[in-house]
């Protein structure tokens, strides 16, 4: 896509959010779906660093964080059974 179109269109979506302001209901849930993710993906750092004394690796990406942060304790459970059991 040229650069230029792109630039265009990020500079008219600005104008609008300065006209009529930004979605304050996405806005929430949009950070909290982030914030969700970013601790997902901190259960994964940490079962990592304990799991790596018993040879378990679980890879930090974006699927793995929302499975994690969504689901929690339980989610990270689930990878860990998929790795062990599938993988």
């Amino acid at each position: 896509m040229d650069p230029i179109v792109v630039t265009l269109a990020f500079l008219a979506v600005v104008i609008l959010l300065l006209f009529f302001g930004p979605p304050l209901k996405f806005m929430q849930w949009a950070s909290k779906g982030v914030l969700k993710v970013i601790v997902g993906a901190l259960f994964i750092f940490f079962a990592n660093v304990f799991g790596s004394m018993f040879g378990l690796h679980i890879p930090i990406n974006l699927f793995t964080s929302v499975i994690a942060g969504f689901l929690g304790i339980f989610g990270v459970g689930a990878l860990v059974a998929i790795h062990v059991f599938i993988l």
